[in-house]
């Protein structure tokens, strides 16, 4: 099957380079603007975090097709983070040790890394199994989403080496219970 992760256009917490997980932030108009240019790949079926940035990211790209939105995809919970950039977190020891640790220990009342790759990998697994193997599904989702589904099925196994930009994704293969040929979309 032909899998699609693309990542939603610009929001306004994108362009402050806040940490913006659970936070429901629209797109901003330049991030739709963004969008506009974008010829997005043919898919069967449509899936997508609940998030509006990614709702309204798919409508745009997909305005004839049905969403399915799916809980499991949203963006990482930054708990005590969220809506904060590095400037304003540089000095907190509980940000360095959540940096030091790359995710390993949960940012106060968020998720670890390890918590988003169970919860974004069970989530996908259980779109998997619905489809055959000439299947064409597009996900859109988060950044982080998108880096922890690749890195936990991924032969590879890393995780910055994922990033999208907005707007942006990847085109992969799910064979045989991994992600393989994983390519960028251009």
């Amino acid at each position: 099957m032909t899998v699609f992760l693309i990542r939603h256009g610009k929001t306004q917490g994108n362009l402050e380079r806040r940490y913006i997980g659970l936070t429901d932030q629209p797109l901003c108009p330049q991030g739709r603007e963004e969008l506009t240019g974008i010829h997005p790949p043919e898919a069967d079926r449509l899936y997508v975090s609940p998030m509006r940035r990614c709702r309204e990211t798919a409508a745009l790209l997909y305005p004839d097709m049905g969403q399915e939105a799916v809980p499991g995809l949203q963006e990482t919970s930054f708990g005590t983070f969220e809506g904060h950039t590095y400037e304003e977190l540089k000095e907190d020891p509980a940000y360095q040790a959540w940096l030091d640790s790359a995710g390993g220990v949960p940012p106060p009342g968020g998720e670890s890394g390890e918590q988003v790759r169970r919860r974004v990998v069970g989530a996908f697994l259980s779109i998997v199994e619905r489809h055959g193997p000439e299947d064409r599904i597009a996900l859109v989702v988060h950044g982080g989403t998108i880096m922890a589904l690749l890195e936990a099925l991924e032969p590879s196994h890393q995780f910055y080496f994922w990033q999208a930009p907005n707007g942006g994704g990847f085109r992969c293969r799910w064979a045989e219970g991994e992600l393989v040929d994983v390519e960028k979309l251009v």
